[in-house]
């Protein structure tokens, strides 16, 4: 379903609402390392589903920001249940617009965000613009909200969300 507004562009690339969140991170050349995780988490069937989801993209920058060494761990095959539950802490199982999330924010200045992989996110605004906090109380700002997918919406983000340890 399409909310009718060009998509904005993301990583460089034209992002379209008919297609899926997969097909569509593919292109973004700021989200290669997350693209790489989702394939090695084996998780691309299940986003490129008919949702909805609600996905909080990091970029590679994002990625740069963790220490050194951990993106290449988590690449690799032992560690699929770490990685699989960082990224599933990116994932909303709806379809949250951001005018949705300041909403349901708009109600007490802060608004908890369940995600599949069992994260709680708190959302709140800076602003105008939409942040959250993770599990170890770090604070990912949205960067560019409300690109429209056929199966949801990305959110791209600044930071990568980390569950608590």
């Amino acid at each position: 379903e399409s909310h009718g507004m060009k998509n904005p562009m993301v990583g460089g690339a034209e992002m379209f609402a008919d297609k899926n969140i997969v097909e569509n991170a593919v292109n973004s050349a700021d989200h290669t390392t997350l693209v790489a995780a989702v394939k090695a988490a084996g998780l691309v069937d299940t986003l490129a589903g008919p949702g909805p989801f609600t996905v909080f993209a990091p970029t590679n920058d994002a990625f740069d920001m963790l220490k050194p060494g951990t993106v290449e761990a988590l690449l690799k095959p032992e560690a699929k249940d770490q990685l699989t539950k960082i990224l599933t802490c990116h994932v909303v199982a709806a379809d949250a617009m951001s005018d949705a999330i300041q909403g349901m924010i708009a109600d007490d200045g802060m608004h908890i965000v369940p995600t599949v992989g069992g994260c709680k996110l708190e959302a709140s605004m800076d602003g105008d613009k939409i942040t959250l906090k993770d599990e170890q109380g770090r604070m990912i700002n949205v960067t560019i909200a409300d690109v429209d997918q056929s199966n949801g919406v990305i959110h791209v983000v600044d930071r990568v969300i980390l569950p608590a340890m």
